[in-house]
């Protein structure tokens, strides 16, 4: 299901492979970094989000650790749950969308300036597919930021985030961004000096019309 020949389909794999919509029927107000950790991803998307942006939050929850006090054009909010998704308010869009069933995002394209993954693209079992569309639906020029920890739902954590290490898990979102197109990929260590880890990789949508 990885949608790519040169990956092997086991990385893919997951202990659970029941519906993931079950696994996330009830809703689970709990962050997956601590709170230094989240201060320090709050602290680069500040960075990386210039207000007036039109922001995607993929595989989004109740809490996107946006900066309170800058205003974005719009942020729309893609995830599994609607109750998480309802208590997030930093959303002004909010949509139920399973990306292991369905990799299209249900947006136009060039709709987005910006998007972000947080602590989550470790679930994606066809990840290849799901950046492929990612770059439609940014504008030329658009950037992604894809964060990542050592905390998961491990059932349902792909191979391959349980088996590699933090360098190569950069390597292979670096991949996704690649064969999709993406360019200027960028690995950052944003880990606080006392906290969980944060590692971020960036990708730019070339200034030309996604495929």
């Amino acid at each position: 299901m990885a949608d790519s020949p040169d990956i092997p389909e086991r990385f893919f794999e997951r202990e659970d492979e029941s519906d993931d919509g079950l696994f996330y029927r009830s809703p689970r107000f709990v962050t997956h970094i601590d709170d230094a950790t989240i201060d320090a991803l709050t602290a680069f998307y500040e960075e990386f989000l210039p207000p007036g942006a039109r922001i995607l939050d993929l595989m989004s929850s109740w809490i996107s650790h946006l900066p309170p006090d800058i205003a974005y054009a719009h942020v729309a909010g893609l995830g599994m749950n609607a109750e998480e998704l309802a208590a997030n308010t930093r959303l002004s869009a909010r949509i139920v969308h399973d990306l292991n069933i369905d990799p299209r995002l249900p947006f136009a394209d060039a709709s987005f300036d910006r998007a972000v993954i947080a602590v989550s693209v470790q679930y994606l079992v066809r990840p290849f597919a799901v950046f492929a569309d990612l770059r439609r639906v940014l504008a030329p020029g658009g950037r992604v930021a894809v964060a990542m920890s050592h905390r998961c739902f491990p059932t349902k954590a792909v191979f391959a985030f349980r088996a590699l290490s933090p360098t190569d898990r950069g390597r292979l979102v670096a991949a996704y961004m690649h064969t999709a197109g993406f360019e200027s990929i960028d690995f950052a260590d944003r880990s606080p000096p006392r906290g969980d880890p944060l590692w971020v990789v960036v990708g730019t949508n070339p200034e030309t019309t996604a495929p």
